[in-house]
C-alpha cells in the first residue's frame, strides 16, 4: 500500500466505526448524513484503488465500506504473492532458466534412445520411463496458462501418485488454469483416490467419471499432448506431441469422451458443499464478482463455475433468486 492508500482505509475503518446504525446496510439512515458527504479523504477518487485491491466494497449506490482488517491483510498479501509469482515465471521464461538446465542435463548424460522418433522438430518427442514422463508434465504445468485436461482410465491413484499431482494441480488451480479432469469409475470405490479428487473440486478443478472405457492423455494450453508409447504398459514412458493436426484431434478424443461422462458425485448431493455455501453467502455480501472470489482464495473464473453450478442446482434464474431459494432451503442462515 502506499501511504495514500493507507491514510483511506484508516479512514474508512474510523468513518465505519461512527456509522449510526440503519434498516438497510446499503445507506446509512435519513435523519443522520453520510460521514463519506462531509468529509473530502473519503471523496477521494483514489477510494477506487482501495476497492481493486481488496481493502474496499462498493454498494450499489457507490458507497465504498472497508473490509475488515483481517480481510484487508489478506487480500494485500495475495496480491503481492501473485505479482511475485508473475515476475518470477517471466523471468524463468525471458532467461529460459529450464530450457539452458535442461541442455546441460542431456550434454552430460546423452539418451541411450537419441535419434529415435522425430526430435529434430520437436513435434513429436520419445520419452522413455516415468521419471522422463513425470519431468515432461512438470515443464508442460509450469507454463501452463489456459487449461489441462486430463483423464485417469484406471480411476484408483496410488498414495504415490496423488502426493506427486497435488502440488502440480493446486499450482494451476491457484493461477486460475481451468482444469477438467476424466477419471475410470474404480475411483467412486476407493476412497483416497475420492477424497483427492473432492478437494480438487473445492478449489475449481472440473471432474467426470466415465463407465465406459477411456484413452489415457494429458493436454496442455491445446498445444501439446502427452500419450502413453503403450497403453498397457504406461509406465514404458510416453509421446509428447505438438504437431497441431495431432493435438487437434486429441481435443476432440478428450471432448467426446467428457460428454460421455458424468459428473462427480458430492459426499451429499441433497447439500451443499462447504465453499458453495461460502458461494451462497458471499451473494449477499460481495458487490463483485472479484471481491468474493478474492475472498475465498480462487480465481474469478471458478467463482464463476461454482456459481453456475449451483444456480442450475437450485433452478434460479438469476442471483437473487438463488439467494432466496438457498434460504429457503435451509443453506443459508
Amino acid at each position: 500500500m502506499s501511504e495514500r492508500e493507507d491514510h483511506l482505509y484508516r479512514a474508512l475503518l474510523r468513518r465505519e466505526s461512527t456509522r449510526p446504525p440503519a434498516e438497510h446496510p446499503e445507506r446509512p439512515a435519513a435523519e443522520h448524513p453520510d460521514p463519506e458527504s462531509q468529509d473530502p479523504d473519503l471523496r477521494d477518487p483514489d477510494l477506487d484503488r482501495l476497492v481493486t485491491l481488496g481493502l474496499a466494497s462498493r454498494a450499489a449506490n457507490g458507497v465504498v465500506r472497508p473490509v475488515p482488517p483481517p480481510r484487508a491483510v489478506d487480500a494485500l498479501i495475495d496480491g503481492r504473492l501473485r505479482a511475485l509469482r508473475e515476475e518470477l515465471e517471466g523471468e524463468v521464461t525471458q532467461r529460459a532458466v529450464l530450457e539452458s538446465l535442461f541442455r546441460e542435463r542431456r550434454a552430460a548424460t546423452p539418451s541411450p534412445h537419441a535419434g529415435t522418433g522425430s526430435e529434430n522438430n520437436q513435434m513429436i518427442t520419445h520419452l522413455y520411463g516415468i521419471d522422463a514422463v513425470r519431468e515432461a508434465i512438470d515443464e508442460l504445468t509450469f507454463f501452463a496458462r489456459s487449461e489441462d485436461l486430463t483423464t485417469h482410465p484406471r480411476g484408483v491413484m496410488s498414495p504415490e501418485s496423488i502426493t506427486v499431482s497435488r502440488p502440480i494441480n493446486m499450482r494451476l488451480l491457484r493461477r486460475g488454469v481451468r482444469m477438467r479432469m476424466i477419471l475410470g469409475a474404480a475411483v467412486l470405490q476407493d476412497e483416497a483416490s475420492l477424497a483427492y479428487t473432492r478437494e480438487l473440486v473445492t478449489h475449481g478443478a472440473e471432474i467426470r467419471v466415465s463407465h465406459h472405457p477411456i484413452e489415457r492423455v494429458i493436454i496442455v494450453d491445446r498445444q501439446a499432448a502427452l500419450t502413453p508409447i503403450d497403453p498397457t504398459l504406461t509406465a514404458k514412458g510416453a509421446l509428447l506431441v505438438r504437431e497441431p493436426g495431432l493435438v487437434s484431434t486429441l481435443i476432440t478424443l478428450y471432448e467426446r469422451m467428457w460428454q460421455a461422462a458424468d459428473e462427480l458425485p458430492g459426499e451429499d448431493t441433497d447439500l451443499p458443499s462447504d465453499i458453495e455455501r461460502k458461494v451462497l453467502a458471499l451473494l449477499r455480501t460481495a458487490d463483485k464478482d472479484e471481491t468474493a472470489a478474492r475472498h475465498l482464495g480462487v480465481s474469478i473464473r471458478t467463482y464463476r463455475k461454482h456459481l453456475a453450478t449451483l444456480m442450475r442446482r437450485l433452478g434460479a434464474a438469476n442471483r437473487v433468486e438463488a439467494a432466496l431459494i438457498a434460504h429457503e432451503r435451509g443453506w443459508l442462515t
